[in-house]
């Protein structure tokens, strides 16, 4: 097995995107060789741990609603073809990823974070969730049987977040300025969403290799 790092943040729509590319391939190739790992990751870590306003937040990026209209466009057309929907309007605050950070960590050491990055993206991209609010993780914890009580309480506690923010730290001394970003095997680094034929591209050429 080859071991896939990727360092994303669930307030990124192209991480998103290309998760849903990834998993398109890894559908598509089941006898890939990859053994995947989430690594953490945060755009915006200034944002207040309770979020702020995403309207307003979009407005003091990027200026005027027509250049916001002008950004989400390859967004929106990029995640129909990774078989994806994204409700923006139905999303109304801009968050704090450090908490769902965390929960991804704690769904790891339980076999599960791959469905708990799933379960985020859904939350915040599709159901406009505010995925920085604790009860909302804690439900989503739950969802994927995770003890919901144990989650609340690390959740209200200083748990992992100085782990946390040395990993995001220590990818940017790797040099990850943007994300998503997969490394493979620890040695080479792609950036971007990548489409289903740039992955099938380099199943094939593993396969060659070995």
């Amino acid at each position: 097995m080859i071991k896939l790092d990727i360092i994303s943040d669930v307030a990124c729509p192209w991480c998103y995107i290309g998760k849903a590319y990834l998993d398109r391939a890894l559908e598509q190739h089941p006898d890939h060789p990859f053994t995947v790992e989430w690594h953490p990751y945060q755009l915006d870590p200034e944002i207040p741990a309770e979020g702020i306003d995403r309207t307003a937040y979009m407005e003091a990026k990027f200026g005027t609603r027509e250049r916001i209209i002008e950004v989400h466009k390859p967004i929106l057309e990029h995640a129909a073809r990774a078989g994806i929907e994204f409700d923006l309007p139905a999303i109304k605050r801009a968050v704090n990823t450090l908490d769902a950070h965390r929960l991804i960590h704690w769904a790891g050491l339980e076999g599960r974070q791959t469905p708990m990055v799933s379960a985020l993206f859904r939350a915040y991209w599709r159901e406009g969730k505010d995925i920085s609010n604790r009860s909302v993780l804690t439900a989503l914890a739950g969802s994927l049987g995770m003890d919901k009580a144990v989650t609340a309480r690390l959740l209200d506690s200083d748990a992992d977040i100085a782990d946390i923010r040395a990993r995001i730290a220590h990818s940017q001394r790797r040099g990850v300025n943007s994300v998503p970003t997969f490394i493979l095997a620890n040695t080479h680094a792609l950036q971007g969403a990548q489409p289903p034929e740039t992955w099938a591209q380099v199943i094939n050429d593993l396969r060659k290799e070995g």
